[in-house]
């Protein structure tokens, strides 16, 4: 799995900040490029390293870094797969929520060795929900920060009007507060099931 993981954050390094810094970055780790080979194993260490070289280099929290890397996973064109894959959980940003604990078994549909943390939804009240996230043994990084970003994109295709709040992680989970505002805020991006979809 972490092959695919050390291949999104190389995309997202290179298309958010220049192949140069992406390379001196992995240079100075002296990391093997088979690392960044989707389909190949990889010490989850390596990840761990990526993550924190690319986090000081940048002067930023691995937890922001982390989350921009999801935002990143549906925003960006290369990216449609993944967020056709999201968009099918739901018409609206509250069906999409209530899909996300199918989101670790899609995901095994399109690649058997991806192994997510399972995800559990709770409604708390009208709107509101908390979402909680397993630790994930041996990945390398917390899912939480690249869900939360996930979120925030996502509420974004949708239009809807979200506040967010990642309420931090113990030994067993990570969780996000989700308080649904309005789900039709604004008019969210084009999407349908039986193409590829646009922006609008």
């Amino acid at each position: 799995m972490n092959g695919l993981i050390n291949r999104a954050i190389e995309c997202f390094v290179r298309d958010s900040y220049g192949d140069a810094l992406w390379h001196e970055v992995t240079g100075g780790l002296g990391i093997d490029e088979a690392a960044f080979e989707p389909l190949m194993p990889c010490d989850p260490d390596v990840t761990a390293r990526l993550v924190a070289a690319l986090s000081a280099r940048f002067g930023r929290e691995a937890a922001d870094l982390l989350e921009d890397l999801g935002t990143y996973l549906v925003a960006q064109p290369r990216s449609e797969a993944v967020r056709r894959l999201l968009r099918f959980g739901g018409v609206d940003f509250a069906e999409f929520l209530e899909s996300l604990e199918d989101i670790p078994d899609r995901a095994r549909l399109a690649m058997s060795d991806f192994d997510l943390p399972a995800i559990h939804l709770h409604m708390q009240g009208a709107g509101l929900y908390r979402v909680e996230i397993g630790r994930a043994a041996g990945a390398g990084l917390r899912f939480g920060p690249v869900l939360l970003g996930v979120l925030r994109a996502m509420a974004d295709d949708y239009g809807a009007l979200v506040l967010l709040d990642y309420l931090g992680c113990d030994a067993a989970r990570e969780i996000i507060e989700v308080h649904l505002l309005d789900a039709t805020y604004a008019s969210g991006r084009d999407f349908d099931l039986a193409t590829a979809g646009a922006a609008r």
